[in-house]
């Protein structure tokens, strides 16, 4: 047996109101801006110079993603920020930066490679990002880490 449904002209006029309002939310109540890091640098890539007469040079291995984090300006003036907050969950560990303070510099995303983070590659962050998350999780490789990245 068919159900029918009856409304009247003030329930229409709520239901149409708030499937417009839904289809019309600007951009800024959608997700974040999700960003990645490559997860490794080639080896190929990796350039070893001024090297000791007689010595060659030999690069085994890619360098993988070990770390990533927002700074204060470009990586080389090593602006890294001291304050965030870190929630443990199961199998990793979620950091998250309040980025609403003047950043003269710029914002700056900082994606790092090897074990010791011996490579920075660095970008420019919109300046309207006020805060990022950084979801950690180990990676396949020695050293490495998967890492999400959400920025509001």
């Amino acid at each position: 047996m068919a159900m029918m449904f009856k409304l009247n002209i003030q329930q229409c006029t709520v239901a149409f109101m708030v499937a417009f309002a839904a289809l019309t939310a600007p951009a800024s109540a959608a997700p974040g801006l999700v960003l990645e890091c490559p997860q490794f640098i080639e080896q190929k890539s990796v350039q070893i110079s001024n090297v000791p007469p007689g010595w060659t040079t030999f690069v085994r291995a890619p360098l993988y993603l070990h770390g990533a984090a927002p700074m204060s300006g470009p990586p080389e003036e090593l602006g890294e920020l001291a304050e965030f907050s870190q929630k443990r969950e199961k199998g990793g560990w979620i950091y998250t930066y309040q980025l609403d303070a003047p950043f003269p510099a710029g914002k700056w995303l900082a994606c790092t490679y090897g074990e010791s983070d011996q490579v920075t590659l660095g970008r420019k962050l919109n300046d309207n990002v006020r805060v990022c998350s950084f979801r950690y999780r180990k990676g396949r490789h020695v050293g490495e880490n998967d890492i999400a990245i959400a920025c509001k």
